[in-house]
């Protein structure tokens, strides 16, 4: 299950950056496009930094 998660949140954060390429292109507004690449890129990083944290005896 979190491979599946890994993978799914790495596809949204591609997705995320090309959707951020066209808009630098101008074929999408930029102020749509900055935010879901900042908020993929923040969901990103605390899942990498969650996975090995240790719970507790």
């Amino acid at each position: 299950m979190k491979k599946v998660q890994f993978f799914l949140i790495l596809a949204v954060l591609i997705f995320c950056f090309f959707l951020n390429i066209l808009g630098l292109l101008k074929l999408v507004p930029i102020f749509i496009t900055a935010p879901l690449l900042f908020v993929a890129l923040i969901t990103f990083i605390s899942f990498l930094n969650n996975r090995n944290r240790f719970k507790g005896f």
